[in-house]
């Protein structure tokens, strides 16, 4: 290989370890997001052991790949094959870590469905009115943008003893329908009907002006459309990542002398 294809291949490596840095950084940030979110209906997952497990992996997978790009900067700037070799080595055991976890992963969407119908049910289950609670707003936000009403359906709300309780209709606040315009106003806790005049003590959810549809097909549909966004994240890295390992081992080869005073002292 001529020294005009070496300097090539050397500007290509440290380009690609570049960005493999950056996107490095990118993967860890999405970890930290999925553990660290309080505004969205990530937050409510986050009692997902399987979810925490992914999130972990990501941060560690973040973390390493950011190391491995700027040794690989530094090893190709500098020529150095030790560098270069431990560079190539450690991007290998993280492909085979990132795949292995996706793998994991793809095998253990129905745990990650069944563990999400769980929390919910258990948040609808333990709901309380007039309570400030983060979870419940959340909750009610998606059932407003939504527009949708429990899980599977609003019968879900039938298992909330206080809400079964009332002796008027009564019924969650975030599950009224409303016009499109009135969307953006989230309601809390629970509502009595204003024409709830009724000689029976039992609150009917027959009677509730709710969505009857449940919100489990719409946050799995979230669910996905985000997880598929993180996936295409990690197929760029994964490029990259065999990119990255085709240059190394080809300029590493064409590296005849190990001059470890090239290596920077701090």
């Amino acid at each position: 290989m001529g020294s005009t294809c070496i300097k090539v291949t050397k500007y290509f490596l440290f380009l690609f370890n570049l960005l493999f840095f950056i996107l490095g950084a990118v993967i860890l940030g999405f970890g930290v997001w999925i553990l660290a979110d309080r505004s969205s209906f990530v937050f409510v997952l986050q009692n997902s052991s399987l979810l925490k497990v992914v999130a972990y992996v990501f941060i560690g997978v973040g973390a390493a790949t950011m190391l491995m790009g700027f040794l690989g900067c530094v090893g190709t700037v500098n020529e150095v094959r030790c560098l270069l070799g431990l560079y190539f080595a450690f991007l290998l055991l993280i492909l085979i870590t990132q795949v292995a976890a996706g793998v994991l992963f793809y095998f253990n969407m129905d745990k990650v469905k069944q563990d999400v119908g769980g929390i919910v049910i258990k948040l609808i289950q333990n709901y309380k009115d007039d309570q400030e609670d983060r979870l419940q707003e959340i909750w009610d936000y998606v059932q407003v943008q939504g527009k949708c009403c429990g899980w599977i359906s609003f019968y879900n709300w039938t298992e909330n003893a206080e809400l079964m309780n009332r002796t008027n209709v009564t019924y969650p606040c975030a599950c009224e329908k409303k016009r499109d315009d009135d969307i953006h106003s989230v309601g809390k806790g629970f509502c009595e009907a204003p024409d709830a005049n009724r000689t029976e003590s039992i609150n009917s959810p027959e009677d509730w002006p709710v969505y009857h549809e449940g919100c489990m097909e719409k946050v799995q549909k979230w669910l996905q459309d985000n997880l598929g966004i993180i996936l295409g994240v990690c197929v760029g890295v994964a490029v990259i990542e065999l990119l990255g390992m085709l240059l190394s081992v080809c300029l590493c080869r064409h590296v005849h002398s190990e001059d470890y005073s090239k290596v920077p002292k701090y």
